[in-house]
């Protein structure tokens, strides 16, 4: 105990325990956030220390920074919230490397340290904050510009907030965890893995959503449906890690040419699949599917270079439809436009029948 003239008691007494405890008890089922829970907490905590300031940090140790992310100030000394300072010249660090979560003496023991003579701090009280398996979330700290003394209760409660807060911040790890693994699989689901193109499940649902914009605006819908002809050959011949290199490197290709507003999907094994708004009625159907097929066509069209062979790829058989509004549902659309692909296919394998022949 330091008995200079200069040590004060608290500033004021401690709340009544059941008061204390119905707040502590309001303010944990209430909260819905970490902030929910914290800012209350440094309330009761400013009352029962009598400190000018009560503040949560969170550190970062990779980073080397510490950053004040909620603080209650009440009279001089004012603790900023978003301050982030090098963790290295923290009081913080400095309680927890030589185990002395208080001081009334800060100029004295920590003399060093630039952000406390910034700040002020005369007096400096904390606890670290542990989230999850002994992970440093941070440190619940309360500070002054005066000297004064804390009680024992005070420490408690410092620490017994210390862990409600540190369970908080866990159980909100734990659920940003989740929500990121949920969006993992939701996109796993919509994509193929191969390609990270859309997949046929999500290319229905993508297409019938453009067929009923289309009705709203009187517009039309382009369907094109594409096959890889001699891919067979290409895994026979340089096997399938050259195939599957093939098949990413051709969504690539057609990612690139394609216009914004079109959709690339794989159909499945070596079929690709794109649609995309078609012109007004009036405009020239015919010439805007054949741009539309022709697009397609040449993006699958020219060299593919590996470590151990390129191969001479003559382009994709190519075939598609134009959907007029209210004519015809997703899975409609695209049988006819496998259709007219292999109305494609046939005719491009009679005419290497005949350069054969």
């Amino acid at each position: 105990m330091n008995d200079d003239a200069d040590i004060h008691s608290t500033s004021r007494p401690l709340p009544e325990s059941a008061t204390l405890l119905s707040r502590i008890s309001e303010s944990v089922t209430e909260a819905r956030s970490l902030e929910d829970l914290t800012r209350p907490f440094l309330e009761m905590l400013e009352e029962a220390t009598g400190l000018e300031s009560t503040y949560l940090t969170t550190i970062d140790l990779d980073a080397g920074t510490q950053h004040v992310l909620y603080a209650h100030n009440t009279r001089t000394m004012q603790i900023p919230e978003n301050l982030t300072v090098a963790w290295q010249d923290t009081l913080c660090k400095r309680a927890l490397d030589e185990d002395r979560p208080f001081s009334d003496a800060v100029g004295e023991h920590w003399g060093d340290s630039q952000a406390a003579a910034a700040l002020g701090i005369q007096t400096y009280v904390s606890t670290p904050i542990y989230a999850g398996e002994g992970m440093l979330f941070g440190t619940l700290c309360a500070a002054s510009s005066s000297r004064r003394q804390i009680d024992e209760q005070a420490r408690r409660l410092l620490k017994l907030f210390a862990r409600l807060i540190g369970n908080q911040a866990e159980r909100e790890r734990l659920l940003t965890h989740l929500l990121n693994a949920n969006a993992q699989l939701s996109t796993l689901a919509a994509t193929d893995a191969l390609t990270r193109l859309p997949n046929r499940h999500v290319l229905l649902d993508l297409l019938q959503r453009q067929l009923a914009q289309a009705d709203r605006q009187d517009t039309t819908v382009l369907v094109g449906f594409l096959d890889l002809d001699g891919f067979k050959d290409i895994n026979d011949r340089y096997g399938h890690a050259t195939g599957d290199r093939f098949l990413k490197d051709m969504a690539d290709r057609l990612r690139q040419a394609l216009r914004a507003q079109d959709i690339v999907a794989r159909y499945g094994g070596d079929e690709f699949t794109v649609i995309g708004p078609g012109p007004a009625p009036g405009a020239d159907p015919e010439a805007a599917l054949k741009a539309f097929i022709d697009r397609i066509t040449d993006a699958t069209t020219g060299e593919f270079s590996y470590p151990q062979t390129t191969i001479h790829y003559a382009g994709a058989s190519v075939g598609g439809i134009i959907v007029l509004p209210r004519t015809l549902d997703a899975a409609t659309a695209l049988e006819q436009a496998d259709q007219a692909m292999y109305q494609v296919k046939l005719t491009r394998r009679a005419a290497r029948s005949r350069v054969q022949g």
